[in-house]
Order: structure tokens, then sequence, then C-alpha cells
């Protein structure tokens, strides 16, 4: 028995060596989840935009609205980086129309007159993680160095969102990977592994045509996955969806997101012979683009190197669309750019598919 388990050892210990490529995973997947999660998870937020703007019945700026505004600037400039972004607004609707539209996260409007008894109203977008908590201190801690003893009027649009509402959208997200991780992805190989894909190959199927089947399949596969998740994520949360159109909308975006993601994975796959590289490449996207699509922490708390990464990630966009319709209400008109780059990447997805298996095969 002993000789036997020993044979088995040294036969599959030699599987791993012959491997150069596992086992450079394998040492290098603990220092980049080191490196991006703990830069991605609880970094200073920064750079968050609000709007200020005095009451419209004013004439003159008052001294409260100067020198509480230029309190917050000197707040923004003393931290690197700034930790708000101030604009100044002369029309108090377009600064709520601005908040509303996801253009700044909060809008700080100052009384026209002097007294000291009347409020700065604070208008928050309640569905940011942590930030209307940031504004709200900003904005107190200024009114004390301007010496104003005015009180703070908090008004959240959105209603008290918790931490679970706000994590629960990116878990759909999370749900959409994973089933294409397990799904289109491993299927390839798999169809690969057993000789699937050269029987495809003598017959007059494209290779063209064996991506896309599978896109489709699995798109379908991550589309169900994330749709399951969705109405355990409103059983749990108690997220209400405020109208059919805004239903639409989610399955529109959940249907983008699946074909997206899929188009990347599958293109992943195109490119690996055995199910322990892709496993390994898989694990490396699900760290990157997790972690840095805000489904944990906001995107404005991170470092601006790690920042840059969700441009180029359509789980931030899916996120980001999902949380706008979720939790905010927002249509169309809002979400129009996330969609564009979901369908843009899956574009460009699709094509490097198509182009890295035929690389592979010939």
């Amino acid at each position: 028995m002993i000789k036997g388990a020993v044979a088995i050892f040294k036969r599959d210990f030699k599987k791993f060596l012959s491997n150069p490529f596992v086992i450079l995973m394998t040492m290098f997947m603990p220092i980049m989840y080191l490196i991006i999660f703990g830069n991605a998870m609880g970094g200073t937020i920064t750079h968050v935009p609000i709007a200020v703007v005095q009451e419209e019945s004013f004439s003159t700026s008052t001294p409260l609205f100067v020198s509480a505004v230029d309190m917050l600037k000197v707040l923004a400039q003393r931290d690197n980086p700034r930790m708000f972004d101030v604009k100044v607004y002369t029309d108090e609707a377009k600064a709520k129309r601005d908040l509303n539209n996801g253009i700044v996260k909060a809008v700080v409007v100052f009384p026209s007159t002097v007294s000291s008894s009347d409020a700065v109203r604070l208008y928050v977008d309640s569905s940011e993680y942590m930030i209307p908590s940031l504004v709200q201190s900003g904005v107190q801690m200024a009114l004390m160095s301007s010496g104003a003893n005015n009180r703070v009027e908090i008004n959240k649009i959105y209603g008290d969102i918790k931490y679970i509402q706000f994590f629960g959208v990116g878990v759909i997200v999370m749900a959409i990977f994973m089933s294409t991780m397990m799904g289109g992805g491993i299927a390839l190989i798999k169809d690969r592994e057993m000789g699937i894909i050269e029987g495809y190959l003598v017959t007059p199927v494209k290779r063209s045509s064996i991506i896309l089947g599978m896109i489709g399949s699995g798109t379908i596969r991550a589309f169900l996955a994330g749709f399951i998740i969705f109405i355990v994520d409103i059983l749990i949360t108690g997220i209400i969806i405020q109208s059919a159109e805004d239903f639409l909308l989610v399955l529109v975006v959940l249907f983008i997101t699946s074909l997206g993601v899929t188009s990347l994975m599958v293109s992943a796959a195109s490119r690996f012979a055995n199910q322990q590289e892709y496993a390994a490449v898989a694990a490396f996207f699900s760290l990157i683009l997790f972690m840095t699509s805000g489904a944990f922490y906001p995107v404005v708390g991170m470092p601006d190197w790690l920042r840059w990464i969700t441009i180029i990630n359509p789980e931030y966009y899916a996120v980001d669309a999902l949380r706008s319709i979720i939790l905010r209400g927002q249509g169309l008109g809002v979400i129009g750019m996330d969609l564009l780059a979901l369908l843009l990447f899956s574009t460009g997805a699709i094509i490097l598919g198509i182009t890295t298996f035929r690389r592979t095969l010939e």
C-alpha cells in the first residue's frame, strides 16, 4: 500500500512540476491578493464630487457661504489626494439634477440669510457606502472652522441604504462570473480534451460558429444564474423595484453583462489546453475584476493606479448600472454609457475569442 501511494505521489508531483505556468500562478496569486485586496478595501475615499450653492433668493454671497465654501476647498487641498472636488453652482435646481444623474454625490445648500437659526441643507446620494457620512462630517467641520452655529439638515435622496443592499448588487455580478467560469470556459476545454473540438473541425461547422455557440450557451446559463440571485437579493435585502420599466432594464443589464463576461472567459479558455492553467487564469480574473468593480467598496476609495483598471473592467459598468437601477431608480439616460461600454467590451471579447481560438488550433 505504501509503495503504491509513493508511486502515485511521484507521478502527481512530476505532473505539477512539468507545468511551470501553474507553479508561477500559485506563487503569484497570493501576492496579487495582498496588493489588490489590500488597496481596494478600506482606503481613504478621495475626489468626492460635491456641489455647493446658495439659496436662490440671495443677491450677494453671504459671509457664511463664502467662508464655508473656502473652508471646504481648504479641506480638499489638505489631503493628498483631495477629499472633495468642490463645484460652485448658482442654480439649486441644476445642482440637484446633477445629483440625481450621478454627476455629483452631494449638494450643500447654504441659507441666503446671515442668521444662525437657518439650517444648511445637505442632499446626499445615500446609495453610496460611506460617502454620505464622509460628506456630512466634512460640511460640519467646515461650518465649525468658519465659526458658524447653523445646524445641518440631512436629506438622503434614496432613503436609508444598508450595506447588505449596497453589496447585494455586486453579488449578482459575482454569480454571473462564477457561472461563466464554470460553464463557458471549462466546457470549451473539456470539449478539447475529449476530442470533440477536433471532430467539429473536420465537419462543415466553422471555428467561429463553435466560439459563438459556446458563448451563446454560456450567456444563457450566466443570465439565469444572475436572474436567480437577483430575485434572492430582493427577498433577502428587502429592495423594492419601483416599476416594470426598471425590472426590464435590470434584465437587459444582466443579459449584456452575461454576454460580455462569457465572451471574456471563453476567449481566455481558447488559449489553454488543460483545466489547471485555465483555473489559475480564471482565479486571477476573478480577483482583478470583482475587487475593482466597486461591489465591496466605493471606487473612489481606491488608489489612483488601481482606479484606472475600472475603465477596462466590464464588471464595474455592470455593478454601476445595476446599482443605478435597483438602488436609485435611474433610467436609460443615466446607465446608457454603462450599457455602451459593456456592448463594446462584448464585441471586442468575441472577436478576440475567435482570433485566439484559431491561433490555438493552427
